[in-house]
């Protein structure tokens, strides 16, 4: 079925050095862009992570160092990634709660100036688990009836993913709308203010803490009554993403904008 498409939609997979969304780091990414008109394109890019990557994770993607010791750090193509998927929504498999995640992490790093926050975000992985509860592979064969050949191979996964979802919307044509704007709501668990889903946002719009002794709590009126808090997030473990995040907010409530 082809994608009824208001704007380019890039649907997109990373292998990286591990799974931790604040320190690991993008190893392969490969790109699929599907225009309105069904035209697409592909792109995949091997990058130097500027860090060893663990033989745990070499393992399943089969990219080690030797692999990428010559390869372009992310710093080096972060601008041409952005503009590629400038204008464009994105989906992936489990990209919702990884792979988005990570690539803004990669772009802040980069020094990349990128609002991802006004993409819609279509997570093929949601959509499968909420209708049947499997993994890429035996989506892929469910609906497609292949077998996936080079699974945990960026390149194979993406093309993968973006297959699923037209036999997705041809199989639950009653209940999925081919339209990103619905796929993207369905396909989140919550409405998150920052990717990592540390804050998110509550009935009537509002950002409340999703984490900790504040959980549940509006994000401005902790601020108001706790300054440290702030600090506290900005001086931890947390991803830039939700460090930004929460500047943003505190800034709007300090100024009024």
């Amino acid at each position: 079925m082809k994608l009824n498409l208001k704007n380019p939609i890039v649907f997109f997979d990373l292998e990286t050095t591990g799974t931790n969304i604040n320190s690991d780091r993008i190893v392969e990414i490969c790109y699929l862009k599907v225009h309105p008109n069904g035209n697409e394109e592909s792109k995949t890019l091997r990058i130097n992570p500027e860090m060893p990557i663990p033989e745990a994770s070499s393992v399943i993607h089969g990219i080690y160092d030797a692999d990428v010791v010559d390869c372009p750090t992310f710093r080096e193509v972060a601008q041409n990634i952005a503009n590629d998927i400038e204008g464009c929504d994105l989906a992936g498999f489990n990209s919702n709660r990884f792979d988005v995640p990570v690539l803004a992490e990669e772009f802040l790093r980069a020094g990349v100036d990128i609002d991802m926050s006004k993409r819609k975000l279509v997570d093929v992985q949601v959509i499968f688990h909420k209708m049947e509860q499997r993994t890429l592979s035996a989506a892929y064969k469910f609906y497609c009836d292949k077998d996936l050949e080079d699974a945990h191979s960026a390149e194979a996964d993406t093309r993968a993913t973006y297959e699923v979802l037209q036999s997705q919307l041809e199989r639950y044509s009653s209940e999925l709308k081919n339209d990103i704007a619905f796929l993207a709501e369905y396909s989140s668990y919550n409405k998150n203010v920052d990717f990592a889903g540390r804050m998110v946002y509550d009935e009537n719009g509002v950002e409340i803490f999703n984490f900790g002794k504040y959980k549940g709590h509006i994000v401005s009126e902790v601020l108001k009554k706790d300054s440290g808090y702030f600090s506290w997030i900005q001086n931890s473990d947390f991803t830039l993403n939700t460090k930004a995040m929460l500047t943003k907010i505190r800034l709007r409530e300090l100024t009024g904008k």
